[in-house]
């Protein structure tokens, strides 16, 4: 990335992120760089939107996880708006659907938040200039998606729930992981041994390796 390409001050950025501590350090490593402008920071969506219009920003740097609205909802209502704002995710999850429905609202990129600062940097030279930013692992999982078969019967959130249990995760996990309760990922995991024809999760998990689904 060459920053020279752009003039002082040329882009504009937002920041929607919860935490005080990495809001503001995200805030002190961009502020610094000679054609960033940190506009503003939000702690949540409602207010970073009402104040949208003012702000102007060309990027956006938007947590997933945040109290009321949450990101991919944020990134919805950003892009419906204003279509050109570039949306970078900056987030500690890394579960497939929530990549899958971050890019499907129209987020460019992906990062999560134990990159290095000279990433975050990088990333945002790199969207400007109409590129995708994402972190390794994050990359990862888009291509591994794509090499998977795609004739599984399951929906996409029973097979992010199959993906979860594959991984060893717990009831309670993956019901945090995708932001529903227990009992939502119970009802899900009746559904995909219905879809199946199986009786465990072991015989599941079996067939869909088998298969090549995960």
């Amino acid at each position: 990335m060459n920053p020279s390409i752009f003039d002082r001050h040329d882009i504009r950025i937002c920041i929607v992120e919860d935490d005080h501590v990495i809001r503001n350090g995200f805030k002190e490593i961009l502020q610094d760089v000679r054609d960033f402008q940190v506009i503003n920071t939000y702690s949540n969506c409602e207010d970073f939107i009402h104040h949208m219009e003012h702000d102007k920003p060309n990027v956006v740097l938007m947590d997933i996880e945040l109290p009321g609205m949450n990101g991919i909802e944020g990134i919805l209502c950003i892009k419906k708006k204003h279509p050109k704002i570039n949306v970078i995710v900056v987030t500690v999850y890394e579960n497939d659907q929530l990549v899958f429905d971050a890019l499907c609202a129209g987020a460019g990129g992906y990062l999560t938040k134990n990159m290095p600062p000279e990433r975050l940097k990088e990333a945002i030279f790199e969207i400007i200039q109409g590129g995708a930013p994402m972190s390794t692992s994050i990359a990862r999982l888009v291509v591994a998606s794509f090499q998977r078969n795609q004739t599984s019967p399951l929906s996409k959130r029973e097979m992010e729930v199959l993906i979860l249990l594959a991984k060893g995760k717990s009831y309670s996990s993956i019901a945090e992981d995708i932001f529903v309760d227990k009992e939502t990922v119970r009802t899900h995991i009746k559904n995909i041994y219905f879809k199946l024809e199986v009786h465990s999760k072991e015989d599941a998990l079996k067939l869909a390796k088998k298969e090549k689904w995960i």
